[in-house]
């Protein structure tokens, strides 16, 4: 049980500390963590469908490996869409 809730207040002391040191600081970063969220959201709905759809309407080899090559498919996407845009140049 302690080992929770040392857990519980741990993780968020490190996430808030790795994201004030990031270029940008604190606020930009969770504005980042808020948008890849929303991107991650969409996509797993996307899987959602794709993989029933994949179950619904095919049978043998498509059934089985479909859903993982769509899993795949839609990790190379989020590594795309979820980049950090580039640094405003210092003025």
């Amino acid at each position: 049980m302690r080992g929770f809730l040392v857990g519980l207040v741990l993780i968020p002391v490190l996430v808030v500390g790795v994201l004030s040191i990031r270029p940008g600081g604190l606020r930009r970063q969770l504005r980042h963590a808020v948008r890849r969220l929303r991107i991650a959201l969409l996509l797993g709905g996307v899987y959602l469908l794709g993989s029933a759809a994949l179950r619904l309407f095919f049978s043998g080899p498509v059934a089985d490996y479909g859903p993982p090559a769509l899993a795949l498919l839609l990790a190379v996407v989020f590594l795309v869409l979820a980049q950090d845009p580039d640094l405003p140049a210092p003025a």
